[in-house]
Formats: C-alpha cells, sequence, structure tokens
C-alpha cells in the first residue's frame, strides 16, 4: 500500500471515529438537546454527496470513510428525530 494511500486512511479513521463518542452517548443517556438538527441535516447530505464523489473518482480510503461516517451520522439525525418528536409526542398527550 502506497504512503499516500496510508495518509488517506488514517485521516479517515479520525474522523469516522469523532462520530463514535457522540453516538455512544446518545445511546447511553438518550440526551439529545446539545444536537443541531440543521447542522447534522446538513452535515449528512455532504457526506452522502462525498461518498457519491469517492465512488466515481475510485478513491477506497475516502470511500470507506464516508460510508462508515453517513452511518453515524444519520444515526445521530436518526435518535435525535426519534427522541424530539417521541418527547413532542408525549408531552402533547399530557395537557
Amino acid at each position: 500500500m502506497e504512503t499516500i494511500q496510508l495518509l488517506g486512511f488514517a485521516a479517515a479513521f479520525c474522523t469516522t471515529a469523532a462520530f463514535v463518542p457522540q453516538v455512544l452517548q446518545i445511546l447511553k443517556t438518550g440526551n439529545v438537546d446539545g444536537i443541531s438538527l440543521g447542522m447534522y441535516s446538513i452535515f449528512t447530505l455532504g457526506v452522502a454527496l462525498w461518498l457519491s464523489y469517492a465512488s466515481i473518482i475510485g478513491n477506497t480510503p475516502m470511500l470507506v470513510a464516508n460510508l462508515i461516517t453517513l452511518i453515524l451520522a444519520s444515526l445521530v439525525l436518526v435518535l435525535t428525530l426519534i427522541k424530539r418528536y417521541g418527547a413532542r409526542r408525549g408531552n402533547l398527550g399530557a395537557h
């Protein structure tokens, strides 16, 4: 494997792994108060576009990183939506 590809995989690992603590924190606490839906929506779309780009140009480190990041970012987004709208439904029934 070329040095430049190893650099790509190292960068991909770091930026992708950065999402794991957020996902684990949400799963552990259920707290999504600090999550910006706007930011995660735009970010997730951007990652999907990067994934498409990586696929087109055949860049394996970029493809793998963006695939995993897309899964993790989507998980944060979906969990946030479920927690917030589930909480709103529960609050609506209490009134």
